[in-house]
């Protein structure tokens, strides 16, 4: 679509990285705007913020290499490529998870009043990381015949096929984000239990990314098996836990 923002000589910057450090940008401002609503200290939320990212950058990447793990043997310099795509949203989210647990417990916060300041962020966040996915072509979709929505990558950079009329899987991803972040900001002001913000993005999440993947095009994700993908199953699994944590949470506040 449109893989590089700016070209000056040697000086590039990527569309998909920029979009990331913007939705990170304002993930991390609303995080910290809560934080201070909520009288949680607001350099402990920076600090956070700052591990979570690299987490998920780590993550998501190593994530990605594994599932194609036959390129990157064959062409090992472009595991440090990531402007150009390839970060697995769950791979991020497996990283992360242990160190947020990590730094909570260390700077002894409340582990699910954490989770609730972040979960609004990390859905906003996602919204501009689809749509560096769409600038820079990847996690692109299948082939559509005659669909009005659909779209035409043309640039010879981008990681999409070119001059094909496919579907905008990360746009249907992009916008099912930003229904989830209003529905997070909608639950916040009647949440009933700590974590159940957390949890309710788990649960909604899963459903849209399973919904998604069906539209995907981009057959080297990889495959638990015929027609259901590494991250369908993730995102099974996802939804049980996002359930179960639901529940036992909910359980957990009516006792006191």
């Amino acid at each position: 679509m449109h893989p590089v923002l700016i070209r000056f000589g040697p000086f590039t910057i990527h569309t998909y990285g920029f979009l990331i450090a913007i939705g990170f940008l304002i993930g991390l401002w609303l995080a910290v705007k809560q934080a201070q609503k909520e009288n949680i200290p607001v350099n402990k939320i920076l600090d956070l913020s700052f591990y979570l990212l690299l987490a998920a950058i780590v993550g998501s990447r190593l994530f990605f290499i594994l599932i194609n793990a036959g390129h990157y043997i064959n062409h090992p310099l472009d595991v440090i490529k990531i402007w150009e795509g390839g970060l697995v949203f769950y791979g991020g989210v497996l990283l992360a998870v242990p160190v947020a647990v990590w730094y909570v417990k260390r700077n002894v916060l409340h582990m699910w009043h954490t989770a609730d300041i972040f979960a609004p962020s990390i859905a906003i966040a996602h919204v501009f990381g689809r749509l560096g996915c769409l600038a820079a072509g990847c996690c692109f979709g299948k082939a559509a015949e005659a669909l009005p929505w659909g779209i035409i990558f043309t640039d010879p950079e981008c990681l999409a096929p070119t001059n094909v009329l496919l579907h905008p899987s990360q746009l249907y991803e992009s916008a099912g984000e930003l229904l989830i972040f209003l529905t997070l900001i909608m639950l916040r002001n009647r949440k009933s239990f700590k974590g159940r913000l957390f949890m309710s993005y788990l649960i909604l999440y899963a459903v849209l990314r399973f919904i998604v993947e069906f539209f995907r095009g981009d057959v080297g994700r990889g495959f638990i098996m015929d027609n259901l993908s590494v991250s369908q199953g993730i995102s099974i699994l996802t939804f049980l836990i996002g359930i179960a944590g639901f529940v036992i949470l909910r359980g957990k506040s009516r006792k006191f």
